[in-house]
């Protein structure tokens, strides 16, 4: 653990003082506001709406504080990559252009684009692995690098408003709900099983957007 992230959680001690008991765990004040504003974000998301990209910003530097004090550092790491790219996800959905020059619509990736997405996934995930095995006390490496890798994917796809990033989620939300379950954190198991089912929603939604070449609006 670095001196920075030492110090931010010796920041955030009052926030991870337990508020009450959740199923014999702890649930904190931090995952409590975390938790709502992650709703709030997905929320946003199904509609296509833009302010989902700052509530996921203060979204993840929450869960990034709570990931770290529950030595899960690659889903802690994962929510700096996320204020990030927030950043470049905001300036998409307000800003960019698709291949045909107009305003970014939501669409679908080619079949070779999914396949190399998958590809790059999966090669991602043991290389993440054995740095979490070897350079931190991670004791879940392997279960923590596979929903951060696909994350990132998810990440990207939402960004270029990709129907496939809805898919992606719910692989990573099903995959994060096991992660989450045997770290004790239960009220963030009750969110990721709520975001595999909107993750459907928005499928579904996002599908229907696509077939009728919707603009965001």
């Amino acid at each position: 653990m670095t001196d920075a992230l030492r110090a931010a959680l010796e920041a955030a001690t009052p926030l991870l003082a337990p508020l009450f008991t959740l199923l014999g765990s702890p649930v904190t004040g931090l995952e409590l506001v975390a938790f709502g504003l992650s709703l709030w974000m997905v929320a946003c998301n199904l509609r296509v709406n833009p302010l989902a990209w700052p509530l996921a910003m203060a979204a993840s530097a929450l869960y990034g504080l709570l990931f770290a004090h529950s030595r899960l550092y690659g889903e802690a790491a994962l929510q700096l990559f996320f204020i990030a790219v927030a950043g470049w996800g905001w300036w998409q959905w307000l800003r960019g252009r698709g291949g045909d020059g107009q305003a970014l619509r939501v669409h679908r990736m080619t079949a070779r684009a999914r396949w190399l997405a998958l590809a790059a996934t999966l090669a991602a995930w043991p290389v993440v692995a054995l740095l979490l095995d070897h350079a931190t006390d991670s004791d879940v490496p392997w279960l923590d690098a596979l929903p951060t890798v696909a994350s990132v994917t998810g990440q990207l796809l939402l960004g270029r408003k990709l129907v496939e990033n809805w898919p992606t989620w719910l692989f990573v939300n099903l995959v994060s709900v096991v992660l989450f379950a045997a770290k004790g954190l239960w009220l963030t198991v009750l969110l990721y099983a709520l975001f595999a089912a909107l993750s459907v929603v928005g499928w579904r939604a996002w599908r229907r957007l696509a077939a009728r070449g919707a603009v965001h609006g």
